[in-house]
């Protein structure tokens, strides 16, 4: 542990598997913490940290409660709602209100108003929130995970989708955890990072027939990965009971990576961590089958 003196820092979704991965690190250097969201009795319990909450990132007298004394505000996004851009922006306002100064947000690589993949335009309309709010903050926009596929599969561990020679920079939780405690800990009055938008990435770019065949290779496990056309991925989703929302930003996801918005490479990893990302081989963690969010199945 550092002897280091850290500012106060907040962490959501830490009951997620990427807030659940910062909140660790952090206190592992001695950051002083607060957990904040809607399941306090879930959240871990952390050397120097406060759990915070109930607080929904809508609920402005909750959040100003959950977050006073923070200086740092590790925003996780949240899920699609709906509102989500408000519900960020409510958050992000009472943060400024209880004195946080920085907001560090977790956004999507090829967040832009005319995204394919639909959580992509409600992270871009965040980060354009932030820019126009006066706070000090960086934006952190992930790339498609590298768990994604193998919790996309069926029990016969076959991912089906419209995607064919599109590619994604597949990037692990654990490398998007380690590059996100590296800019928490340059704390002082002004960061580096102030104003930054960092694209982390895995070290190379795949198809989804390459990115599953790894992961089989991996774990030992029959993953295989089985194209579809945009009206077979329709047809069998909605088979399956989803709503018209979930099919919608499902194929839209496929369909990013087909036409190659979440494609590029960057160092982020290694400039901020001092090692290269972890390719898909390599991955520490593998979901179980079916237990992607709007999927039918266990997990859910």
């Amino acid at each position: 542990m550092s002897d280091v003196k850290h500012a106060v820092v907040a962490v959501t979704g830490v009951t997620g598997a990427l807030g659940g991965r910062v909140a660790p690190r952090l206190a592992g250097r001695g950051v002083p913490l607060l957990l904040v969201g809607r399941r306090p009795e879930r959240m871990p319990e952390l050397p120097g940290a406060q759990r915070r909450g109930p607080a929904a990132y809508g609920d402005a007298a909750a959040m100003r409660a959950a977050l006073a004394g923070a200086s740092t505000l590790v925003l996780v996004s949240g899920h699609r709602t709906g509102r989500r851009l408000e519900e960020h922006a409510t958050a992000v306002e009472a943060a400024a209100e209880v004195g946080v100064e920085r907001v560090l947000y977790v956004s999507l690589v090829g967040a832009s108003p005319v995204a394919t993949y639909v959580n992509a335009r409600d992270q871009w309309a965040t980060e354009q929130f932030l820019a126009g709010s006066g706070i000090r903050h960086t934006v952190l926009r992930a790339g498609i995970y590298t768990s994604t596929p193998a919790a996309l599969a069926d029990e016969a561990f076959v991912v089906s989708g419209p995607a064919h020679t599109g590619r994604a920079a597949f990037v692990t939780h654990d490398d998007i955890a380690d590059v996100i405690t590296a800019v928490a800990l340059d704390d002082g009055p002004r960061s580096s990072y102030d104003g930054s938008v960092l694209e982390i990435t895995g070290p190379e770019a795949l198809t989804l027939g390459e990115a599953v065949a790894r992961i089989a290779a991996a774990t030992g496990r029959p993953y295989r990965f089985v194209s579809e056309t945009l009206e077979e991925a329709f047809a069998r989703r909605w088979r399956t009971g989803m709503s018209g929302e979930q099919i919608e930003t499902w194929i839209s996801w496929y369909q990013a990576i087909e036409r190659d918005e979440v494609s590029v490479v960057t160092d982020v990893v290694s400039r901020l961590t001092g090692r290269p990302a972890t390719p898909v081989s390599h991955a520490a963690w593998w979901p179980a089958p079916n237990t992607a969010r709007g999927v039918p199945g266990p997990g859910i």
